[in-house]
């Protein structure tokens, strides 16, 4: 198992685990809030639709479904 924090909680992701099912695993799936406050999650899971852009590592805009997590790797949603 990976070690990774989500929204500052320890959690443990299977090898080869994508961000995005790290997040639809462990939470509700919202990635980000739309300008007009819905939220936002994976929708294409192939990298075109940039619905499921988060912040790792202190990266803002990274697609998580084309990311796959590493130990240690700090993700945020901006749910």
């Amino acid at each position: 198992m990976i070690g990774v924090t989500i929204n500052g909680n320890k959690k443990q992701v299977a090898p080869n685990t994508t961000v995005a099912a790290a997040v639809l695993n462990h939470g509700d799936g919202t990635t980000r809030r739309s300008i007009g406050g819905q939220p936002r999650g994976p929708l294409c899971a192939m990298g075109i639709c940039f619905e499921c852009r988060l912040t790792v590592d202190g990266q803002a805009h990274v697609l998580s479904c084309q990311i796959v997590c590493q130990e240690g790797m700090e993700i945020e949603t901006g749910a």
